[in-house]
């Protein structure tokens, strides 16, 4: 079993993904933007990934790209 991958969130922005299963010809993504909390005290939970085929963007939550199944860190 892989080692889970460890991420900073504030470290994300432009960050390259590959999807492990790709959908709609989508395979690979940035992070284009880091969404932060309205309290600069609260942690961030969300990101904001653009698919670079398509340019669809979509809001996600930063932990699920600690997920191996669906995600490998880079392009692939």
């Amino acid at each position: 079993m892989p080692s889970p991958v460890r991420l900073n969130p504030r470290k994300l922005h432009l960050s390259k993904w590959t999807a492990v299963q790709p959908q709609r010809k989508e395979l690979h993504f940035l992070v284009t933007r880091v969404l932060l909390p309205d309290d600069p005290a609260q942690p961030i939970t969300d990101v904001e990934m653009e698919a670079v085929y398509s340019h669809r963007r979509f809001i996600l939550p930063w932990k699920a790209l600690t997920d191996t199944a669906v995600w490998r860190q880079g392009w692939h």
